[in-house]
């Protein structure tokens, strides 16, 4: 009698579906065994042989020991295993969870596989890893302590598109680094479904021809382009990312820049390239920095900031800002221009009326 594998998906918000499990589903029905991804917690339609449940960020973890406890209880002959970014980040908590083994980092047996995409027959995109890791070693960063240095290269992804999606979306950490970065751009041409590069590119790494090839490849609309401005010194890197992206029949509106703060940065810095970006014609998109092994969200306070001040700055997204991020409206830009520092920069008018 085959196994029965039940693969849960913690009860927590996620855009995209756990591409971990859909692969662990491949690989272990190609073994022979049947598989069942299942949302929170709820009774699987058949008594599970083995469980793994997948994480996200740190700050999720109650969801992730609900699941534990609850599949722990109620299948108790079942070996339970722990993965994702929670479990490898923080192995040590994640076990306090009462599961029986905790994976850490990229299961590697199961990294040739194309996702299971039946166990989600409604998702519309083909989620791809051309390659893994970085080289940049940024300390706000996870991918170092998950994937390590850039790594596992792939000179072709024809085999990971699913036939019905209508979209590709990269999940490199640094896509740019492939040194088959041409030969995948060749496919893209040809195949010819929307691509997103979802985890966003190195602007410094997008040279004259790298931008020639985003400019021939169908983007997704809604993504667009995705390049981060995290310290001053990069700011040469990412205006001349942006100008050669224009060249390239990329709109600057398209281009999304993540913009750092509340990391070793100072609220001046940050308008600083906020006002930067805006300049360029890109948009600004403000991340707020939380430490890698927090286990609540947005509590962390740099020294160099305020609560006060990263307030203003959630406010700000909200009110003069458009679904979270800052277009290069001139009105916006004028704002930040007349200011004299960050807070006057940030301070919101009251509505007229208001005591």
């Amino acid at each position: 009698m085959s196994k029965h594998i039940l693969l849960v998906e913690p009860d927590y918000y996620s855009q995209y579906p756990p591409i971990g499990l859909l692969k662990l589903s491949t690989y272990f029905k190609n073994k022979g065994y049947t598989t069942e991804l299942i949302k929170g917690c709820k009774f699987p339609g058949k008594k599970p042989d083995s469980i793994f449940i997948t994480s996200l960020f740190t700050w999720t973890w109650k969801p992730v020991w609900k699941a534990v406890k609850y599949y722990k209880m109620w299948y108790p002959q079942a070996e339970t295993w722990l993965g994702g970014i929670y479990a490898s980040v923080l192995p040590e908590h994640a076990k306090l969870s009462g599961v029986d083994h905790i994976c850490q980092g990229v299961f590697a047996d199961a990294e040739e596989v194309v996702p299971d995409y039946s166990l989600k027959p409604d998702w519309d995109g083909s989620i791809i890893f051309s390659s893994r890791g970085c080289n940049r070693k940024c300390g706000f960063c996870a991918v170092p302590m998950i994937e390590g240095k850039f790594n596992s290269a792939r000179s072709s992804i024809k085999k990971y598109v699913w036939p019905s999606h209508s979209r590709i979306i990269f999940f490199d950490n640094n896509f740019l680094w492939n040194p088959h970065k041409d030969e995948i751009f060749e496919e893209l041409r040809e195949i010819g479904k929307r691509v997103d590069f979802n985890q966003g590119l190195d602007a410094r790494l997008i040279t004259d021809e790298t931008a020639r090839n985003l400019g021939e490849i169908p983007l997704d609309d809604k993504a667009g382009i995705r390049i981060a401005y995290d310290t001053n010194e990069q700011k040469k890197a990412v205006e001349n990312a942006i100008q050669r992206l224009s060249e390239n029949n990329i709109s600057k509106r398209k281009v999304f820049v993540y913009t750092l703060f509340n990391y070793n940065d100072t609220p001046e810095s940050f308008l600083e390239r906020v006002l930067d970006i805006l300049h360029w014609g890109a948009v600004c998109y403000p991340m707020r920095y939380e430490p890698l092994v927090t286990l609540e969200k947005n509590q962390y306070i740099s020294p160099n900031w305020t609560k006060q001040q990263l307030e203003a700055v959630q406010k700000a997204r909200r009110v003069i800002g458009f679904n979270g991020i800052f277009p290069p409206y001139k009105a916006l830009i004028n704002k930040f221009e007349r200011a004299g520092n960050f807070d006057e920069a940030f301070e919101l008018r009251e509505p007229k009326g208001a005591e």
